[in-house]
């Protein structure tokens, strides 16, 4: 049987369908025994049935420099360097 990590991992491809036969299967007893990853899919269904049909929209330029800045500043963050520019500059 899958574990719940297994079953992330493969929970793209099995909301896709493709994935083959044996581990759709394997999948699917999964979620049924899984009260936790069968929360998981079924969320992630619903989600994914609103958003479909839907028009793609451009991510406004000053969203995308602030989502640049914070995935810049959490990488530095793990690394442990610091990311802000010197004082003064």
């Amino acid at each position: 049987m899958l574990t719940c990590k297994q079953f992330l991992q493969e929970l793209s491809d099995f909301l896709d369908e493709s994935v083959d036969p044996a581990l759709r299967a394997e999948v699917e007893r999964h979620v049924n025994q899984c009260p936790n990853c069968w929360v998981v899919c079924d969320t992630a269904r619903k989600t994914l049935k609103v958003f479909k049909g839907m028009d793609a929209h451009a991510v406004p330029e000053h969203v995308q420099r602030k989502l640049l800045s914070a995935l810049e500043k959490a990488i530095a963050d793990k690394k442990g360097v610091d990311a802000s520019p010197p004082v003064g500059h």
